[in-house]
C-alpha cells in the first residue's frame, strides 16, 4: 500500500500536442512491447475523435517510471468539453500544461489553467514543438507567467518549472539550447520534473474510506463502472459502502463488486487499493458522477463536484419530414428522450428538459462544438431528428437581462485584419488587444456576445481564406448589447416533392448555390440551396425538359452546373435561421422550413408579425 504515486493531468489548448505527447510517454515507459504495433494518437480511441483530430472525452491511463506509478489523464482542450475536465481535475496532485512554442497561451490555455490553479494545483509548463519554424520559447515562458499573474496564481504557482519538448519527435530538455543541437535524447527530463515537482500526497490507509467518482464507463458484462480517486482508506473487492450524493444528498448502501486500477492503456484487476489510487468499480448499478463511495459506519462524503452552467441551447424535435422513417432507426419521440437521459449521465454539463410541445426537446450545453458532437454520436448510432438553431442561455441578474459573453482570440493575416475587424464590430464585438508578431501576422482579442458567434466560423474561414485560426471561451454575463444581424442571404425552398434532375439545377445555377445534386431526394418546403440575394425564394427542383418531337432527351447543349456546398452537420447548424430546421439522419443532413407548405409560412409571418 505504501507504493509510490503520481497523479497529473496534461492540459493544453487544443492542438498543442496533448494527446500526441501522452503516446510519447507510453511508448517511453515501455508500456508496449517491442513486437507491438501501436498507431498514432492511440489516446483517441473514439472514432469522431480520430476523424477530427480533437479530444472530446478525458481519458485514464498509468506508466510506470524508476518504480514511480504515474497516472495521467489526457483532457480535451476545448472549452466546450469543460465539464471533462473539471471532472479530470478533481483526480490529480499537479498539470502538465502544454503550451505550443509558436502560438503561446491562447483562449483555452487561460480556460483550463484557470480551473487548475483555482484548484491549488501548481503547474509544469512544457514548451512544446520548440522544434518547429518560428518557435518562440522565451515569448511562451513570459507569456506563461503574465497569464498566472492575471489568474491569481500563487508565489509558489507562479515559480513553475520548464520543461522544452517535442511531443511528435520524443525528446525533452531542461534548458532550451540552440537550433541544431541534440535538446534530449528522450522524455527523460519530463519524467524526472513530473517525479520532482508533483506532490504525493500519501492519504491514511486506515482511515474510512472515501473515494469520489469523477468519470464513468460502462460494460455489458458488469454494468456501469464508476472512476476515481481514493483520498483515504482502503477499498476491497466485496466490500459493502454507503454512495452519497454530497453531504446532504441521497444516499444508499452498496456494494462493491470488483476493483481494476490502470496499467498503460489496460485495467488490471486488484483485491483491494489505498489512497490516492485512481481506480474502477463496478457492481453499483445506479452510481453518478460527484457521489462519494465512504465508510457505512463513519461516513466522509465530499461536496458534489461543481460544473459550469450551459451557454447555449437547441430544441432536439421528432423528424416530421416526409423522408422520415426511412434511414433511422429510432425515430420516436420517447427514444430521443431515453439516449438524452442516458447522455445525462456521463455528460455532466449537459441539460435536457421537455418542452410544452410534443416530441420536442429542450437541450443545454457549453457551445455549438458540445452539441453537435452530441447530434453526430446519435445519427452514427442510428437515431432520426430535427434540430432548431441554436439560443444563448439569457439569465436575469439584479433585474436586468443579461447575455453570455465570449472572448474570442483569432490569429489572422494583416492583409485580412481588416475584414475580420470589421465582421466582429458588426456582431457587437469590442477589441481588447491588437498585437502583431512582427511576421506577418496579427493577433485580435475581442469580447463579443455569444449570440454574435454563432454562424461566424465559416464567415470567419472564408475571409481568411482558410489560414486564420479562431478560437474563444466564456468570459461572464454582462446586460444585453442589442439586436444583432443575420444571415445577410435568404434561401431557395423547393415548391414540391420528386427528384432533383440536372436540368432545374442548370436553370437554378444562376439564382445562387446549391445544398442539393442531380439525384437528391426533396420535398415542398425543404431548402436546396443559398439565393443570391437576401430574400426567400420558392422554386422547382424537380423540373424536366419537355421532350417533343423537335426537342429530344439528347445532349443538345452541355448543362454547366456549379458543384453544391457540402453540406455539414456543423454547417447546416450554423446556417439556419429561427424559422428553419436541421434534419439529421444516419446518411443525409437536410435544411428545411420550419413550416412546409408556403401559405403555413405566410401565416405563421402573419402571426409574429406587430399589430
Amino acid at each position: 500500500m505504501s507504493k509510490q504515486i503520481r497523479n497529473i493531468a496534461i492540459i493544453a489548448h487544443v492542438d498543442h500536442g496533448k494527446t500526441t505527447m501522452v503516446d510519447q510517454l507510453l511508448r517511453q515507459s515501455g508500456t508496449f512491447a517491442a513486437h507491438e504495433k501501436v498507431q498514432d494518437t492511440v489516446m483517441d480511441n473514439n472514432a469522431i475523435e480520430r476523424e477530427r483530430g480533437i479530444t472530446i472525452l478525458a481519458k485514464n491511463c498509468a506508466v510506470t517510471w524508476n518504480g514511480t506509478h504515474i497516472n495521467i489523464l489526457d483532457t480535451p482542450g476545448h472549452a466546450d468539453f469543460g465539464g471533462e475536465v473539471e471532472r479530470a481535475l478533481s483526480m490529480v496532485d499537479g498539470v502538465v500544461l502544454l503550451i505550443d512554442a509558436q502560438e503561446g497561451p491562447m483562449p483555452q490555455t487561460r480556460f483550463v489553467t484557470k480551473k487548475a490553479l483555482a484548484l491549488g494545483l501548481k503547474p509544469i509548463v512544457v514548451v512544446n514543438k520548440v522544434d518547429k519554424p518560428g518557435a518562440r520559447p522565451d515569448y511562451v515562458v513570459n507569456a506563461a507567467f503574465d497569464l498566472f499573474d492575471k489568474l491569481g496564481a500563487t508565489d509558489e504557482q507562479l515559480d513553475f518549472p520548464v520543461v522544452y519538448a517535442s511531443g511528435i519527435n520524443g525528446w525533452s530538455s531542461l534548458t532550451q539550447g540552440e537550433p541544431g543541437e541534440q535538446w534530449g535524447p528522450d522524455m527523460a527530463p519530463l519524467f524526472e520534473t513530473i517525479l520532482k515537482h508533483v506532490p504525493s500526497v500519501q492519504g491514511d490507509p486506515a482511515a474510512p474510506v472515501q473515494m469520489q467518482v469523477s468519470a464513468l464507463d460502462y460494460s455489458t458484462f458488469v454494468g456501469r463502472i464508476g472512476v476515481g480517486r481514493i483520498n483515504q482508506g482502503t477499498l476491497r473487492a466485496g466490500q459493502d459502502v454507503l454512495v452519497m450524493a454530497g453531504p446532504d444528498g441521497e444516499k444508499y448502501k452498496a456494494r462493491v463488486n470488483q476493483i481494476h486500477q490502470f496499467q498503460g492503456l489496460d485495467r488490471v484487476q486488484v483485491s483491494e487499493a489505498g489512497p490516492d489510487e485512481i481506480v474502477l468499480i463496478n457492481g453499483i448499478e445506479h452510481i453518478g458522477i460527484g457521489e462519494t463511495v465512504t465508510d457505512i459506519e463513519d461516513p466522509r462524503p465530499l461536496p458534489m463536484l461543481k460544473i459550469d452552467e450551459p451557454t447555449l441551447t437547441m430544441n432536439f424535435c421528432v423528424n416530421t419530414s416526409p423522408l422520415a422513417g426511412r434511414e433511422g432507426k429510432y425515430v420516436t419521440s420517447r427514444q430521443i428522450w431515453d439516449r438524452l437521459q442516458k447522455e445525462l449521465r456521463s455528460n455532466v454539463a449537459l441539460r435536457v428538459k421537455e418542452t410544452s410541445e410534443d416530441g420536442v426537446f429542450e437541450v443545454s450545453g457549453r457551445g455549438e462544438l458540445h452539441l453537435t458532437i452530441l447530434l453526430e454520436e446519435m445519427r452514427r448510432e442510428g437515431y432520426e431528428l430535427a434540430v432548431s438553431k441554436p439560443r444563448v442561455v439569457f439569465r436575469e441578474i439584479d433585474g436586468e437581462r443579461c447575455e453570455p459573453i465570449e472572448l474570442v482570440t483569432a490569429d489572422v493575416e494583416e492583409n485580412h485584419q481588416g475584414g475580420v475587424m470589421q465582421a466582429l464590430g458588426e456582431r457587437k464585438g469590442e477589441l481588447v488587444n491588437m498585437e502583431s508578431d512582427g511576421r506577418g501576422r496579427v493577433r485580435l482579442e475581442y469580447r463579443i456576445p455569444a449570440r454574435g458567434l454563432i454562424g461566424f466560423t465559416n464567415e470567419f474561414l472564408n475571409l481568411t481564406r482558410g489560414t486564420g485560426l479562431i478560437s474563444n471561451i466564456f468570459d461572464g454575463y454582462e446586460p444585453y448589447k442589442g439586436e444583432i444581424g443575420g444571415r445577410k442571404n435568404g434561401v431557395l425552398i423547393s415548391m414540391d416533392a420528386g427528384e432533383i434532375f440536372t436540368y432545374a439545377l442548370g436553370k437554378l445555377d444562376d439564382r445562387g448555390r446549391m445544398f442539393v445534386k442531380a439525384g437528391d431526394p426533396v420535398y415542398e418546403g425543404m431548402i436546396v440551396g443559398i439565393h443570391s440575394r437576401d430574400n426567400d425564394l420558392v422554386v422547382n427542383a424537380t423540373r424536366t425538359k419537355q421532350l417533343t418531337n423537335f426537342r429530344v432527351s439528347g445532349k443538345e447543349d452541355a448543362i454547366k452546373v456549379t458543384p453544391p456546398i457540402d453540406l455539414t452537420l456543423e454547417y447546416g447548424v450554423e446556417f439556419i435561421e429561427d424559422d428553419e430546421l436541421v434534419e439529421i439522419t444516419p446518411k443525409s443532413i437536410r435544411l428545411r422550413k420550419r413550416h412546409l407548405s408556403e401559405h403555413e409560412r405566410k401565416r405563421a409571418a402573419r402571426e409574429e408579425r406587430p399589430d
